[in-house]
């Protein structure tokens, strides 16, 4: 037998065993104590996000009631404006002096005016509010400028004319209200040259959208 067959003995003579290798050598406390603080920090954060998450959820969910209960007539309501300026048209065709002496008319009258005071109390009630728009600033977010008008003596932009009220239910329009506005002066040409003219400034933004 040659000498590199024979088995390894130990000092007894008995043949060596070989050694079985031993579990893995544990991480050093300190690494264990900062991967344990990594997993709970992560595990926080998530936990973080999930909570806003459901907060964010739940205000929506309010939010979306809140808007259902203000805004939920407005088809309904933009509908019977109509009904409304029908009846303040035909008070509007009657003049004062033609009331005397006609009893039937001034009854009749009264009761369209009745109707309509009663219309607007309703409307009040669902928070639906007329547009103060007469002598107020053109404001494109709550009315619609149908025409300019010369020599008011008002400043350039005020609303002179309303042809048709406008309104709002809670913080929402709900129709524009059609409305004059005063012009901007011509300036005088004997005033300064052409040349010397300021560049236009417009300041009267018109909404064209029907």
């Amino acid at each position: 037998m040659n000498q590199q067959d024979t088995p390894a003995t130990d000092p007894t003579g008995e043949p060596a065993v070989a050694a079985e290798p031993g579990p893995p050598a544990a991480a050093p406390p300190d690494a264990a104590l900062a991967e344990l603080e990594r997993q709970v920090a992560d595990l926080k954060d998530r936990l973080l996000r999930a909570l806003a998450e459901v907060e964010n959820t739940r205000r929506r969910a309010e939010r979306d009631r809140e808007d259902a209960g203000k805004y939920a007539i407005t088809t309904f309501a933009r509908s019977l404006l109509a009904v409304g300026d029908n009846l303040k048209r035909a008070l509007d065709a009657v003049p004062a002096e033609a009331r005397n002496g006609n009893d039937a008319l001034a009854a009749l009258l009264a009761g369209v005016e009745m109707t309509e005071r009663e219309l607007q109390a309703v409307f009040s009630r669902h928070g639906i509010k007329t547009i103060d728009a007469l002598g107020a600033k053109f404001d494109a977010n709550l009315h619609q400028a149908m025409f300019e008008v010369d020599g008011t003596g008002q400043a350039p932009g005020t609303i002179v004319q309303v042809m048709e009220s406008g309104y709002v239910i809670a913080d929402r329009l709900l129709r524009p209200a059609l409305v004059g506005v005063a012009k901007a002066p011509a300036a005088d040409p004997s005033a300064q040259s052409p040349a010397a003219a300021p560049a236009a400034d417009p300041t009267i933004k018109i909404d064209t959208k029907a």
